[in-house]
């Protein structure tokens, strides 16, 4: 009578069920080890790598797990090549966790606000709640119309904030600087898309001029958006190594995982929220109304020379953007 080797026939049974984790491995590592190329080196251009970065530390914790599986399933080489993806996505995503250790130069405080306004519909008493609660110096308002700016007077905004650099439009491209300072050379700088952008010359009591400005580059929709898009982020103002000051802030429709806005910030900015290490907390949609993961399209950028001590966004109703606050600190002439 024949033996039967149970033992074989049960592993032969079992190992094309087992080596399916072969090819399973790398459908997972490929799609991250090409997001990770992309990321790092600036590689995204029109749809859908300008959309897809904006989801990069998403793609940065899901590169964890592919790494982790690949390791536990022993798949050695895909599971390098899913380390070097995450090992990458992670580094490029990880610092805006942590803060920079709070160092400030000495100078002045300057509390800043960003608001996009969605159009008019944001809660104004909500908002002129938030401004002194935080006692805002600064604020910028994006998709301000003629009706949400003649609400916002209703609500007595401009009895806490006089000074105005303010261009309601009906729609969405208006937007204002609203201070507790005195403004000078007030003006707006229209883009491409169709925004216009109010600029204004922040004049703080002990501390040298700021040249402040709202700002909302086109968003990344359509072949006319992306075109737009490119244009509108180019066309913002660069930081200076030695002339006034420059706060940018507003809805810029763009994460720091996007090159165009990283090209910005290298030219002699920082990203607030990136220095606190609130940098991962996101700001749309605020409360749910797309299906979608949020991102962090709404950001305060700086002057290097301006010291920053906190960052945060807050939840306004009737907006879709969370608000960005930002403390800064300007330096002494």
């Amino acid at each position: 009578m024949p033996v039967v080797d149970r033992g074989a026939d049960e592993s032969s049974l079992q190992r094309p069920r087992y080596s399916a984790i072969t090819p399973l491995a790398w459908l997972f590592t490929i799609p991250f080890l090409i997001w990770a190329v992309v990321r790092v080196l600036g590689w995204e251009h029109g749809w859908p790598w300008v959309q897809l970065m904006a989801f990069t530390p998403y793609a940065a914790a899901g590169s964890v797990v592919v790494a982790v599986f690949a390791l536990v399933t022993r798949r050695w080489v895909p599971a390098v090549v899913a380390l070097v993806a995450a090992v990458s996505l992670v580094a490029v995503v990880a610092p805006r966790a942590f803060s920079d250790g709070g160092r400030t130069a000495a100078g002045q405080p300057l509390r800043v606000l960003t608001v996009n306004l969605m159009g008019g519909s944001v809660d104004e008493r909500a908002l002129v709640a938030l401004v002194r609660r935080l006692d805002v110096d600064v604020l910028a308002l994006q998709e301000l119309t003629p009706a949400g700016d003649a609400d916002l007077r209703a609500a007595d905004l401009h009895r806490y904030l006089p000074y105005a650099a303010s261009f309601p439009l009906p729609g969405v491209s208006g937007s204002a600087v609203l201070s507790r300072h005195p403004l000078t050379a007030t003006a707006h700088r229209p883009l491409r898309g169709g925004a216009v952008q109010a600029q204004a010359t922040l004049d703080v009591p002990g501390a040298r001029p700021v040249e402040v400005e709202s700002a909302h580059p086109a968003a990344p929709w359509g072949r006319p958006g992306m075109a737009n898009w490119y244009r509108d982020l180019r066309a913002q103002p660069p930081a200076t190594v030695d002339g006034h000051l420059r706060i940018l802030l507003g809805d810029f429709n763009a994460t720091l995982d996007h090159v165009a806005l990283r090209r910005l910030v290298n030219s002699g900015y920082r990203d607030a929220a990136e220095v606190s290490g609130t940098g991962l907390r996101t700001s749309w949609p605020s409360q749910g109304q797309r299906l979608m993961a949020p991102v962090t399209l709404d950001h305060v950028l700086a002057d290097r020379r301006i010291g920053v001590a906190e960052a945060r966004p807050y939840l306004i109703a009737g907006t879709d953007h969370r608000a960005v606050y930002a403390e800064l600190v300007i330096p002494r002439p």
